[in-house]
């Protein structure tokens, strides 16, 4: 593996760990030359995803693009980057679950929100704003209500059991 600093070939691995859900493994490496450490992921590769856009197109599924949009929306919130992370490996499952060879982008924006919610509904809500384009204030005030309605149902429910 090259150094990302200072481009040697020849990292050795310090340590290394199987993620929660066993579908990749965590390296922490060490470069020889310069001392940097750095942290890699290895995965099995996939047969190729694609995600059928809003407007027709077709685009190669990354999970990158998950995972930057839940950076976005959770900046300077207290969500941590290894719980996105989860989000972004929990959605890719799903959708790889799924066992389609073209996967509907409102489909994976779907369960980004439903995992999102349950971790911070700030951050759900800014993802919302964004993925579902809201086009005016009205909009934004019908999603905030939905949540409402739904935080007191569950409270509701968590106070009959």
């Amino acid at each position: 593996m090259i150094c990302p600093h200072c481009h040697q070939d020849g990292s050795r691995v310090i340590d290394s760990r199987p993620s929660d859900d066993g579908t990749f493994i965590r390296r922490r490496r060490e470069c020889p030359h310069c001392g940097t450490r750095f942290t890699t992921f290895e995965r099995y590769e996939e047969t190729p995803l694609l995600v059928v856009k809003k407007n027709g197109t077709r685009q190669q599924f990354d999970r990158k693009k998950i995972l930057n949009g839940l950076v976005r929306s959770a900046e300077k919130r207290p969500v941590s980057i290894d719980q996105l992370t989860k989000i972004a490996n929990d959605v890719e499952n799903k959708v790889r679950s799924l066992g389609e060879n073209e996967v509907s982008s409102a489909v994976i924006g779907q369960y980004v929100m439903d995992e999102l919610k349950d971790v911070d509904e700030i951050s759900y809500i800014r993802f919302a704003s964004v993925y579902r384009q809201f086009k005016d204030v009205g909009a934004f005030m019908n999603e905030l209500e939905t949540m409402i309605k739904q935080n007191k149902s569950d409270s509701e429910k968590t106070k009959k059991k």
